[in-house]
């Protein structure tokens, strides 16, 4: 995908972005083929596919919210929420949703030194002021944040523990497999109520064959 096919998809889907936001986004390629070409943080058969694999399956978090839940679309455009990027690798999802609510704020954190540090100089670069990075393991991390979001770090029976005393409102979860067990032993080994988790399929949104099987995952608190 080149960067005009997904500016195009972007705006399309978020036409309120400005100039400078695509500017960065544009900036994205070079800062991490760059890095890429140092650290592997990205898998080396994937950095050509940067913006449909990793940047717009990032921003299908807020496709999400804007579809079907405009009212918290509306806290993170105007800045009501903070966000915790758990397992952030390299910067995803926390780096795009960052571009595309810059008045709210995202702490992206890893327990890798090198993935942080990657993650750290690609938003100091990029100038996102709505951004801060630690290098910690979520036990260490005080918190509440009112959201957390993450990429298919763990399972959910292992995640959620991780998460559970960080979060106020919710976790928005990037996920694809067998998710209908995984959310079934999570909601019963932490007593979940009825209800309280949503999926959405990515490929409603992003068609390509990548995106089968591939979920945003809403654990409301």
């Amino acid at each position: 995908m080149t960067y005009e096919q997904f500016i195009t998809k972007v705006q399309e889907s978020f036409p309120e972005i400005s100039k400078e936001q695509c500017g960065r986004f544009q900036e994205m390629t070079p800062l991490y083929e760059d890095w890429n070409s140092k650290i592997n943080v990205i898998s080396r058969k994937d950095i050509d596919a940067l913006y449909e694999h990793h940047i717009l399956h990032s921003l299908a978090i807020a496709k999400y919210l804007k579809e079907r839940c405009p009212d918290i679309y509306e806290s993170f455009v105007y800045g009501g929420v903070t966000v915790l990027d758990l397992g952030t690798g390299g910067g995803f999802p926390g780096i795009p949703l960052a571009i595309l609510f810059p008045k709210t704020h995202f702490t992206l954190c890893d327990s890798v030194g090198k993935k942080i540090m990657v993650a750290d100089s690609i938003a100091k670069s990029l100038k996102l002021r709505n951004v801060d990075t630690v290098n910690a393991r979520a036990e260490s991390l005080a918190g509440p944040y009112g959201y957390v979001v993450s990429r298919a770090v763990a399972s959910l029976e292992e995640f959620y523990p991780w998460v559970k005393g960080k979060f106020s409102k919710g976790i928005l979860y990037l996920k694809g497999g067998e998710i209908n067990e995984e959310i079934a032993a999570m909601m019963g080994c932490f007593k979940m109520r009825q209800g309280s988790v949503q999926t959405w399929q990515v490929d409603s949104w992003l068609t390509d064959e990548y995106f089968e099987g591939k979920f945003v995952i809403h654990i409301e608190r």
